[in-house]
């Protein structure tokens, strides 16, 4: 079996596969809130899953990296669209954009040479692995996840409902700022090609 093929039935790539077939399966429970969430939940769990397999048994690969994004982009956007079909696109428009413009870097994409702001470095550093870092991506996560059950539980807005609220949307706000830079770069370059 040639190289190209034997990526595909990698094993972190085949919990990939099972972390889109459950994502697609909560889509049709998305009025049954219960359901839909421990769904989603289970898909995003398995995400932390396939990266530990990954370097357990070394199977890392390109296509793996690239399907993992993928699949963690098509969870965000299912609950932006759905929740706020306008604004939600332009949240899960943005997020796939800088995908595409952070994907031609390569695995570099997070330690790039490019002089960066400070803040873009801050949340970047140690991949992601600092208090800044995890706030900015667990933010990413669960600013829609939450949404949802607030919209879907009809949550009374209370001080802590509002609280939680705020720290995910400005650590998603930050999140923006990252990704506008990214996609601000890489029109740089394109630029600069000409």
């Amino acid at each position: 079996m040639n190289e190209g093929i034997k990526v595909l039935f990698l094993v972190p790539n085949i919990i990939g596969y099972v972390r889109l077939l459950i994502l697609l399966y909560s889509w049709l429970k998305w009025s049954h809130p219960s359901a839909f969430l421990a769904l989603f939940v289970l898909s995003a769990s398995l995400d932390f899953l396939d990266g530990i397999v990954a370097r357990c048994l070394n199977q890392t690969s390109e296509f793996g990296a690239w399907l993992d994004v993928v699949i963690d982009n098509i969870s965000r956007s299912m609950i932006w669209t759905g929740l706020f079909p306008s604004f939600g696109f332009f949240v899960s428009s943005l997020e796939w954009l800088t995908f595409v413009c952070t994907h031609q870097l390569g695995r570099r994409w997070k330690t790039s040479s490019q002089a960066q702001p400070v803040f873009v470095t801050k949340v970047l550093a140690d991949n992601f692995n600092t208090p800044l870092g995890l706030w900015v991506i667990l933010s990413v996560w669960f600013l829609p996840v939450w949404l949802y059950a607030l919209t879907f539980y009809k949550m009374p807005l209370s001080l802590h409902v509002i609280a939680i609220t705020a720290t995910f949307a400005v650590g998603r706000l930050m999140a923006f700022l990252v990704e506008v830079w990214f996609i601000f770069q890489h029109v740089l370059s394109l630029l600069g090609e000409e």
